[in-house]
């Protein structure tokens, strides 16, 4: 069995300009339209090419995912998935557990994204960015794991942590 990759990507930064609208509808920042396409070119770079990108229908994942795909060599197919908007750290594993693909890239929101992150840590795992994705998982941060075993078998503990890419690491 191949070895998967799992990316987990927060959304970039959403603009609080317009107090009318819901949360659901906020637009990127400028500050987030600068840093999406800067998270696709390093996924390029490295070589950490999703082959399934699960995403929160949110206009800020949305729009972060748009950006990222457009540096991507390849096209990736998303599926936007309603049960990631604002999920906790168990529906997004339950999301998780029903992919089917080889790399896996999920893009949602804080609180729950940094907690399914800690959670999902187990061993092999790189201390020094599981303590840094604790300290902070800002906009735009991007966590790295491994896993020898099925989707559908992950649970928390089940993966390793091994990279963590925040948009301060790429200027």
């Amino acid at each position: 069995m191949p070895v998967k990759q799992l990316l987990i990507l927060r959304h970039a930064k959403s603009s609080w300009d317009d107090s009318a609208l819901a949360d659901f509808d906020r637009p990127l920042a400028p500050r987030g339209l600068k840093t999406a396409p800067l998270l696709g070119r390093e996924l390029a770079r490295r070589g950490w090419l999703p082959d399934l990108a699960l995403v929160s229908p949110a206009l800020r994942t949305r729009d972060t995912w748009r950006l990222v795909a457009q540096e991507l060599p390849k096209n990736v197919p998303a599926q936007f998935a309603e049960e990631l908007y604002e999920a906790e750290a168990g529906a997004i594993l339950a999301r998780v557990r029903q992919a089917k693909a080889t790399s896996l890239l999920v893009i949602g929101h804080n609180p729950g994204l940094q907690h399914f992150v800690l959670r999902l840590a187990g061993a092999g795992s790189d201390e020094a960015v599981f303590k840094k994705i604790e300290a902070k998982f800002p906009t735009a941060a991007l966590a790295r794991f491994t896993l020898d075993e099925d989707w559908a078998d992950l649970d928390f503990r089940g993966a390793r942590l091994t990279h963590c890419v925040r948009p301060k690491d790429l200027d």
